[in-house]
């Protein structure tokens, strides 16, 4: 049986590729707790990233609403806040690996990290 109704999110695991030296990549993950938008919103949001009216980092604060996994340079958990999301989206490749895994969690299959 369907349920019409659906929590307002879910936590899909994201990976960001981080350079190295040498010319390669360093893996990092973290699960993202992913807010539930419409469909409309999908497609209207996906018209906006091709026509250059709503970028990654934006994006990504829209529909980023929590995590785990994410830890600070000591490894200590580093707890969800309006500020710690603002500067876990400075770091340059995170907002991208954002969106890109959470279009991947609409596509119907799961991502092989």
């Amino acid at each position: 049986m369907f349920v019409l109704k659906q929590s307002e999110s879910y936590v899909w695991p994201v990976t960001v590729e981080f350079p190295i030296d040498g010319g390669k990549f360093k893996k990092e993950s973290f699960d993202a707790e992913f807010k539930r938008i419409s469909e409309s919103r999908i497609k209207e949001a996906t018209k906006q990233v091709i026509d250059g009216e709503l970028n990654d980092n934006d994006f990504a604060k829209e529909i980023l609403v929590g995590w785990s996994s994410v830890s600070d340079e000591n490894g200590n958990e580093v707890p969800y806040t309006e500020s710690t999301k603002a500067k876990l989206l400075d770091f340059p490749l995170v907002a991208k690996a954002i969106v890109l895994a959470f279009f991947d969690s609409l596509s119907g299959t799961k991502r092989k990290n």
